[in-house]
C-alpha cells in the first residue's frame, strides 16, 4: 500500500506500514505515481495530489486508488 500526497494528509499512515511518497506540487504527484513499487495493490492518493493525477490514472483498474477525504 502507497500513499501519496500532501505530508499533512499521509504522514500519519507511515505509522500503519504505509508507504508514503511526499507530493506537495503537481509534478511531484506525478514523479511519485511514476516511481511506485512494482505489485503496489492500493494507492491512496491526496486531494491535491489527486487532481494533479487526473482521471485516466485515478480511473485505471490497477492498483485500485482511493482518494483520501
Amino acid at each position: 500500500m502507497v500513499a501519496i500526497g500532501a505530508p499533512t494528509e499521509v504522514a500519519g499512515l507511515a505509522l500503519a506500514g504505509v508507504t508514503v511518497l511526499v507530493a506537495e506540487q503537481p509534478e511531484e504527484a506525478v514523479a511519485a505515481w511514476a516511481a511506485l513499487p512494482g505489485g503496489t495493490a492500493l494507492v491512496l492518493v491526496g486531494r491535491a495530489a489527486a487532481q494533479a493525477l487526473g482521471p485516466a490514472r485515478l480511473d485505471a483498474t490497477e492498483p485500485l486508488t482511493a482518494v483520501l477525504p
